[in-house]
């Protein structure tokens, strides 16, 4: 049966001439405690997931080709949760200043969900706390030159927001109201620096989620960096030494489960629920991300012995191939520039490795050929086809 707890209160505010109901969310952990005996087997099956990742990460032959790709991907998924229709091509075909085949803003959302991962990951390895300032840094760059530039990057909201609905008063849920919202995200704070907390780190990240979440602290992005402060934390805490992990694939699986299990929490005090939840896509992920390195290696191992077996050709189509690991959609010119190379020799190496069917030229044009590493695209694009496209 499970425990009753109340995990905030709702106070009465007064919001574009109408009164509203807003959360106001107790300071973590929960009280009563968690009861967590019966999550020693998931939570074990989760941790030694992550440990295999992390250990996977350390002999890989090249983490940082795994991970160039690895974390668009995550980019794509995270920005498609809030309603953009990028894949991982458009963002890819963006990186190389060619037209991507959606909406510029689209893609410009996630290329700055890269780039805000890269800082928040570069601050912490130069020794800077997982602080609200940091938050705030990740999220000016979370939200420039897109649809949320006008939503105040880099700066906590001073206005009501809500979810669902077309006011806060029809809203699914509305926030803590902004004249309190300081004192929920300093507590939010000194949670994450609470070094006498004895919980398991995966079960402290379980609330931390939540609770960023709910306090809601910004006018726009609150979903995409909720989920990057999951990687960022499994890094700092030392769990992962690279950030191999991302949970948005299974959220955007499940993404109504997810959505009402948050609810649950607030409404109902349901923590147990919502941790058995994140710990079974922690494992599932880590257990997926391992799978998908172990693969991406074969299919590179698989591809140079072809491509070797070629003879002398095979100098330059084996370099064209290394850089395709890491830009695995590319023009010749592109490529040529960043190979120090001539057009003549990587457009040759690139029609051997079309008839060894590695590559393939993806539009069909005379000039201005877009190549694609077609199966390394596939196994790591699994999963990013927008919402609501099959």
């Amino acid at each position: 049966m499970a425990i009753q707890r109340e995990t905030g209160k709702y106070i009465v505010s007064s919001t574009a001439g109408e009164s509203v109901r807003a959360f106001l969310p107790n300071s973590l952990p929960p009280d009563p405690p968690l009861e967590l005996d019966r999550f020693h087997p998931v939570l074990d099956r989760a941790n030694q997931a992550l440990g295999r990742l992390d250990g996977l990460s350390k002999i890989l032959p090249s983490p940082d080709l795994f991970l160039y790709l690895y974390v668009r991907k995550e980019a794509v998924l995270s920005s498609q949760i809030e309603g953009t229709q990028s894949s991982l091509s458009d963002l890819l075909l963006f990186e190389n200043e060619e037209a991507p085949g959606v909406p510029l803003d689209d893609v410009r959302e996630v290329s700055n969900y890269v780039a805000a991962l890269n800082h928040g990951l570069k601050r912490l390895r130069d020794g800077f706390p997982l602080s609200l300032r940091l938050i705030r840094e990740i999220h000016e760059i979370l939200l420039r030159k897109g649809r949320g530039e006008d939503k105040t990057p880099g700066e906590f909201r001073t206005t009501q927001n809500w979810i669902g609905g077309t006011r806060p008063g029809n809203a699914i849920y509305v926030p803590p109201p902004p004249e309190r919202l300081m004192e929920c995200l300093d507590s939010f704070e000194k949670f994450l620096h609470d070094e006498t907390v004895t919980l398991p780190l995966l079960v402290q990240l379980s609330l931390i989620h939540v609770q960023f979440e709910t306090i809601h602290p910004f006018l726009d992005g609150n979903g995409r960096l909720g989920r990057l402060l999951i990687t960022l934390l499994l890094c700092a805490r030392g769990a992962l030494q690279e950030p191999l992990l991302y949970l948005s694939l299974y959220f955007k699986t499940h993404r109504s489960h997810y959505y009402d299990l948050l609810q649950r929490v607030r409404q109902d005090g349901g923590w147990e629920e919502w941790l058995e939840f994140f710990l079974e896509g922690v494992e599932l992920t880590a257990k997926q991300a391992a799978e998908t390195a172990i693969e991406l290696n074969r299919l590179f191992a698989a591809d140079r012995k072809r491509i070797q077996e070629i003879g002398r050709p095979a100098l330059s189509a084996l370099r064209v191939h290394e850089y395709m690991q890491m830009k695995p959609l590319i023009s010749i010119s592109l490529a040529a520039h960043a190979l120090d190379l001539t057009v003549t020799t990587v457009g040759t190496a690139l029609a051997r490795l079309v008839e060894l069917g590695i590559m393939h030229e993806t539009t069909g044009r005379g000039r201005y050929r877009i190549f694609a590493y077609s199966r390394y695209l596939e196994i790591v694009s699994a999963g990013t086809e927008p919402i609501g496209v099959s």
